[in-house]
């Protein structure tokens, strides 16, 4: 039987972050709504002490939702956890997520601390979270960068005062894959009371490795990944729900599953971008505006000839309508047979090929040849 992957999306906590794509209250009901409808286990709705207008989306989420747990984060700090349980009270089912930095980088330059005194803050702040939920999750602030014994000591002390869910992010990106799912084996290996919690990923894509890092993280054992559509976030952003999704799905010998609508992928990206102003890059996996289209000549007679030379997803699989057969100057015969088919119109060999010529010298100019230029053509 395939093994179950949780989805914790942060796209209204993470991915908001990015500068200049801030949503109302009321836009980021829209959106946790279409996530509710795309599958997403978890809804990491905000950082309630960080605003007024942030703890009242937290609470009008935890109103509006239904079947995902919804997610507060906070620092490991009382009144970050306070503020966090107070916007909670109306969720069906709850969650803080609080945590403290747990390498030494932040443990001597963010917070001018000793592992030790990490440690009992640490503890003090799940146990305290605990008073307002059951459902606890611990993150250890740039664990892709922490010692592994001492991340392992932090993991066991959290879980026994009562996390329910322990993260180990890669915070700055900062990992490679082999590395990240050693560091995952090695805490399940190292950690006696590991079984009684699951352990979270949530990678950052500093150097491009977010997805390759939390498939790595899920291959040592992870359970729960913490994602954003379109891989919005911090920085350079998060991992990408589409992409880790999609993964899992075309690679189904990996063994696991994930309670996600991929036929929902594609509308609920477009929202997202419009929504948060973000636009996605053309050649973004999945859902970027060319993650089906097929240009060169020689991928298009492949393509026509049988989709499955160059893809490995049906695109209705995702959401999207087909594939696209975008003709430029790189298009070859068939390409541009199967357009004008399309269009109604038949020919023999010796036209076509008299067509064909005139359609180069217009591609050349035009760069992309469109339906109405094709009937310019013909006539």
């Amino acid at each position: 039987m395939s093994q179950r992957i949780f989805i914790f999306d942060t796209t209204l906590r993470d991915g908001e972050q990015v500068p200049g794509c801030q949503l109302t209250t009321e836009e980021k009901v829209v959106v946790a709504k279409e996530l509710e409808r795309l599958g997403v286990d978890i809804i990491e709705a905000g950082f309630p002490i960080s605003s007024p207008g942030d703890f009242r989306s937290v609470e009008e989420i935890a109103k509006a939702v239904t079947r995902p747990t919804v997610c507060a984060l906070s620092r490991a700090v009382k009144g970050d956890i306070d503020a966090a349980g107070q916007a909670l009270k109306h969720a069906r089912q709850g969650r803080i997520h609080t945590g403290i930095g747990a390498s030494d980088i932040h443990i001597r330059n963010k917070f001018g601390s000793t592992r030790e005194a990490i440690l009992e803050q640490a503890v003090s702040a799940v146990k305290h979270a605990r008073s307002y939920v059951d459902d606890v999750e611990f993150y250890a602030e740039d664990a892709g960068r922490a010692d592994l014994d001492f991340l392992c000591r932090l993991t066991e002390a959290v879980i026994a005062a009562g996390a329910t869910v322990v993260n180990i992010p890669d915070t700055t990106g900062y990992c490679l894959p082999n590395e990240y799912g050693d560091k995952i084996r090695y805490i399940y290996n190292n950690v006696p009371n590991v079984d009684k919690a699951t352990i979270s990923i949530h990678c950052h894509n500093d150097l491009g490795l977010a997805t390759a890092n939390t498939l790595a993280g899920i291959a040592n054992g992870a359970r729960q990944v913490e994602v954003t559509m379109n891989g919005i976030g911090e920085r350079a952003g998060n991992t990408s729900l589409e992409e880790v999704v999609m993964a899992l799905k075309v690679h189904k010998e990996l063994g696991f599953e994930t309670g996600i609508d991929t036929t929902r992928l594609f509308p609920v990206s477009r929202l997202v971008s419009e929504m948060m102003r973000m636009p996605v890059q053309a050649n973004k996996a999945i859902v970027g505006r060319n993650a089906f289209a097929h240009s060169s000549g020689i991928h298009q007679d492949g393509f026509l000839k049988h989709s499955e030379n160059y893809e490995i997803m049906n695109p209705l699989d995702v959401g999207v309508d087909k594939s696209l057969i975008v003709l430029t100057a790189r298009s070859g015969r068939h390409a541009l047979k199967h357009r004008l088919e399309l269009l109604g119109f038949r020919y023999d060999k010796p036209t076509l090929d008299g067509i064909y010529k005139r359609f180069l010298d217009m591609a050349d100019i035009r760069k992309e040849v469109n339906d109405k230029d094709l009937m310019e053509l013909v006539r």
